[in-house]
């Protein structure tokens, strides 16, 4: 497996980054002392978002996945602008969700029923299906049905609230149950064109030649696992290089208004720590490069579509982000915000992503000038032993070091050369296949 390995130190101050179901910060027990944790879930969150910001301002339009319970709501947009009729728009668009997920009966606040679980998607795939629907002569047919009950049923309904007549009233009431019928047997007709399998195809034809993010970040769908992506990076759990406990933080509020009582008008407590932590993240390039994520692709016409040039923006926004991406939790109260102290880069020809965590797993312990340059030459140090000891090799390792620190961690370096965020990015991206 061709990969790069991204192993970053990072000191955060005062902060609650991801907290657990009692609102605390949350921990993990390695090397039998407590450490502070971020789960990869959310700092992966806050790395998509940045490459999102990234892609924006370069306009790439390669982040372009979102993930949402509002697929009924998106897709039946999608089949507006192609000038199909909004009532029929959304039954279809329910028709599709409850193939793709599970549809909730539960709406949302403008009343467009949501899935279950939370989906990501693409605007590639979203306009693949909504093409597909829109040129299907026997979806139009059942369209054109679903329309004129739909449509009759409520002018019926009207007719009804504002009938007097008891006879009449049960005529219009017969009349209902008929279109309902209508309507009924126009979405079962529905239901079988839309199957699962010409859903899973059209999407799939998509590719994700506009949703790296999903490339990257991987897909999960439960209804049909052909629609499945394992997201071409790897990232562990963030763990402090020390022993960290949780701090409370105690609070009061004063009311300024109030003249008649002295002291706070409200008092409560928050959970917080600080640390230096030890982050890593992977990136599969042999992943990458397949036809399931962002490889080349051949058309019907015999054309090619090369796309190692796309491939490399991509990378170079994931490592430029998950560089510098921070959780945004607290963000007004707790503004944790800080880049690393040292990013090592490192790129492999083959075997599989190796952390350099062990190296921490005799927790770090203040010398008086905090964690930061002890954890640095303990990985430096991890680094070059397992080199030594198993022989693993790469073709690219170089690290980014604060000014400030360089004198300090030189010795412990070895062979890996120090350079600036560019260079890094600029060494790594060159070896995408």
């Amino acid at each position: 497996m061709k990969h790069l390995e991204l192993h970053i130190i990072q000191s955060v101050p005062v902060a609650c980054l991801n907290r657990d179901d009692l609102n605390s910060p949350k921990t993990a027990v390695f090397g039998g002392v407590q450490r502070a944790r971020v789960s990869s879930q959310s700092w992966k969150r806050a790395i998509r978002e940045m490459a999102k910001e990234i892609d924006s301002e370069e306009k790439n339009g390669l982040f372009n996945g979102d993930r949402t319970r509002r697929l009924v709501y998106t897709l039946q947009k999608r089949l507006v602008e192609k000038g199909m009729d909004k009532k029929v728009s959304v039954a279809i668009a329910e028709q599709v969700a409850d193939i793709v997920e599970t549809l909730d009966s539960k709406v949302d606040s403008e009343g467009f029923k949501k899935i279950k679980t939370v989906m990501f998607f693409s605007k590639a795939e979203y306009d693949a299906i909504a093409e597909a629907i829109y040129q299907s002569e026997d979806v139009q047919n059942s369209a054109g049905a679903l329309f004129t009950a739909i449509n009759g049923l409520e002018s019926l309904e009207a007719e009804i609230k504002s009938c007097k007549d008891k006879d009449n009233g049960e005529k219009l009431k017969k009349q209902k149950e008929n279109l309902t019928k209508d309507r009924d047997k126009a979405l079962k007709a529905m239901n079988k064109i839309l199957d699962k399998g010409a859903i899973a195809k059209t999407i799939k034809s998509a590719q994700l030649k506009d949703a790296a993010d999903i490339a990257l970040f991987g897909r999960m769908v439960a209804n049909d696992p052909s629609l499945k992506v394992d997201g071409a990076s790897m990232f562990s759990h963030i763990l402090s290089t020390h022993r960290a406990d949780n701090e409370i933080d105690f609070f009061a509020a004063v009311d300024e208004l109030n003249k008649d009582e002295t002291g706070a008008a409200m008092t409560s407590t928050l959970e917080f720590n600080s640390a230096t932590y030890y982050r890593f993240a992977a990136l599969n390039l042999d992943d990458l490069a397949n036809a399931d994520h962002l490889g080349d692709a051949v058309f019907e016409d015999g054309t090619e579509d090369r796309t190692i040039e796309t491939r490399k923006k991509v990378v170079k926004t994931f490592i430029k982000s998950t560089i510098q991406a921070i959780p945004s939790a607290r963000k007004t109260t707790m503004n944790a915000n800080t880049l690393p102290d040292y990013v090592l880069g490192v790129v492999r020809e083959k075997g599989h992503p190796i952390q350099l965590v062990n190296a921490f797993e005799n927790p770090v312990r203040s010398s008086g000038n905090g964690f930061a340059v002890e954890s640095i030459n303990r990985m430096n140090r991890e680094y070059a032993d397992l080199q030594n000891t198993w022989g693993i090799e790469s073709v690219f390792s170089k690290a980014i070091v604060k000014d400030r620190l360089k004198d300090q961690i030189h010795e412990n370096l070895g062979k890996v050369e120090t350079c600036l965020l560019d260079e890094l990015i600029e060494g790594m991206v060159n070896h995408v296949i």
